[in-house]
């Protein structure tokens, strides 16, 4: 993949302790899916619904074989685990996310630290799901190139030679959009880009589109927008309720980071420089 292991250490190895003062109990650092109808909906009730559609779209149940491809630090899995699997897999690049995937003890659960361009499984599942990991798999240089859906289809292939051909896959990815047109907003992007997520970008809808032909069928696809811009908006909520401990024990300098990253990311869904979408795909 384009992240390395060191970004992507970079990325999520802050402390597993800091990631867990501003996100729901059960550490999903993707977006959830909001009950809008319902104005006493929690974070926590969110992240599990979040999953829940991905477990639908990838037809899964209790005598089922699922992997999660950048699976974090098991939160999906969890979820799956507890929706009823025979067995599920997760490969990711962070060590720190690893270890924590090891010492929950998750049921019929197994993880690798692993490049998935590099993982060979056992035997082919019977479902896929993949929570907003695309994003490490193409730089902004090799964007600018135009090597984009190249890139994400040699993905979409290569995941395809893992299931059979009728399975499917819950596929979930942040979004970029619009364009900015103040300094300050393009510099603060370039921020989290560069300093919070190195390696990485976040797709644009028409390339995933592009990308997941010719092995896969979009089924159904919900866009998350708001959901996402939400989510951020909780955890910016419950980060800054922790600022003392922040600064005390892991510094100022990680403090303003995450303050300018989380306060930024809200406005960049309400403008519309960010998006998140959830697929159903069929592998064909």
């Amino acid at each position: 993949m384009t992240s390395t292991q060191a970004q992507i250490d970079e990325s999520y190895s802050v402390s597993n302790e800091f990631f867990a003062l501003w996100l729901d109990e059960n550490m999903h650092y993707t977006s959830a899916v909001w009950d809008w109808s319902n104005p006493y909906d929690t974070l926590e009730a969110a992240q599990e619904r979040k999953v829940q559609r991905l477990y639908r779209f990838a037809e899964l149940d209790h005598t089922k074989t699922a992997l999660d491809i950048g699976c974090g630090w098991g939160s999906a899995m969890d979820v799956i685990a507890r929706q009823g699997i025979k067995e599920v897999h997760g490969i990711t690049l962070s060590t720190e996310q690893k270890a924590w995937c090891d010492a929950r003890e998750i049921p019929n659960a197994k993880v690798w630290l692993q490049d998935y361009a590099l993982y060979e499984p056992a035997f082919k599942y019977d479902g896929l799901v993949s929570i907003e990991m695309i994003d490490h798999l193409c730089s902004p240089a090799q964007q600018r190139e135009g090597k984009a859906v190249e890139i994400y289809r040699s993905y979409f292939n290569k995941l395809a030679s893992w299931v059979e051909p009728g399975s499917c896959f819950g596929f979930q990815a942040i979004l970029r959009n619009k364009i900015p047109r103040s300094r300050k907003d393009l510099e603060d992007l370039a921020f989290t880009a560069d300093v919070i997520f190195p390696g990485g970008l976040n797709p644009r809808i028409e390339e995933i589109v592009q990308a997941v032909s010719p092995k896969w069928e979009i089924e159904e696809m919900h866009m998350m927008r708001k959901d996402y811009m939400r989510t951020t908006q909780e955890w910016y909520d419950r980060f800054l309720a922790h600022e003392d401990i922040i600064r005390e024990k892991w510094g100022d300098r990680v403090f303003e980071d995450y303050d300018r990253y989380l306060g930024l990311c809200p406005k960049a869904f309400a403008k519309h420089w960010s998006g998140d979408v959830q697929f159903k795909l069929r592998r064909i």
